[in-house]
């Protein structure tokens, strides 16, 4: 009688899982060079109250679209913020979408912030930064975007549109949108309704236009 090695075979089907996990989820690099040229698209609009959300009022108060570099995600589990917002995005454009500034900065996000240090001169103006990166608190307005946004992998481009969104929630609780880009620090992240993502490992050649607006 042949003892079979099961508990070899498992961790070895582990292993290969695990390996796979991480090469599909691994960060993409690129050349050197500005990926996205062009800075998301908004229209204001009139404010209009959306279907709740649950526990939730979500008001719109303007059209967006976004098309940049990821540069991080991080899911969310605890606080009333998780029930609606379980995943933060943050998308980069011009030189802070270029892989030859970016590997001069160190990136990373926690406590709903995005976060970018550097030693010594910063690569790009601290001013041109704050213009060129966005963070997307996402609330996603079906169960696909959804399912998309909790695939995008660091370095690919991604495209999220939508509506830009105010939101109210149980026990008082409250949280604007950012209206515009360049701000920073509490308050000027997008609140992001998605009603639509799209990625790609490399950046596509069409160009973004919405109520004006172009992105390319």
């Amino acid at each position: 009688m042949n003892d079979f090695p099961i508990g070899r075979t498992v961790l070895a089907v582990l292993l290969l899982g695990g390996s796979w996990l991480w090469w599909s989820q691994r960060p993409l690099r690129h050349a050197p060079g500005v990926l996205v040229a062009g800075e998301p698209a908004q229209v204001n609009i009139p404010e209009e109250i959306l279907s709740p959300a649950g526990d939730f009022q979500l008001t719109k108060v303007a059209e967006y679209r976004v098309r940049g570099r990821v540069l991080r995600t991080k899911v969310y589990h605890s606080g009333v913020q998780a029930r609606i917002v379980p995943v933060d995005v943050a998308l980069g454009w011009g030189r802070m979408s270029d892989q030859a500034v970016l590997d001069q900065f160190r990136l990373s996000m926690g406590n709903r912030f995005f976060f970018f240090e550097w030693e010594g001169a910063p690569a790009v103006p601290r001013e041109e930064i704050t213009r060129s990166v966005a963070n997307h608190h996402v609330i996603s307005a079906s169960k696909d975007v959804a399912r998309k946004i909790k695939r995008l992998r660091i370095g690919q481009i991604a495209e999220m549109r939508g509506w830009l969104v105010d939101v109210k929630g149980p026990d008082g609780f409250q949280w604007k949108t950012s209206r515009t880009r360049g701000d920073s620090g509490n308050g000027a992240c997008e609140v992001l309704y998605a009603t639509g993502v799209e990625a790609w490992d490399a950046p596509p050649t069409d160009a973004i236009v919405l109520g004006g607006g172009q992105m390319e």
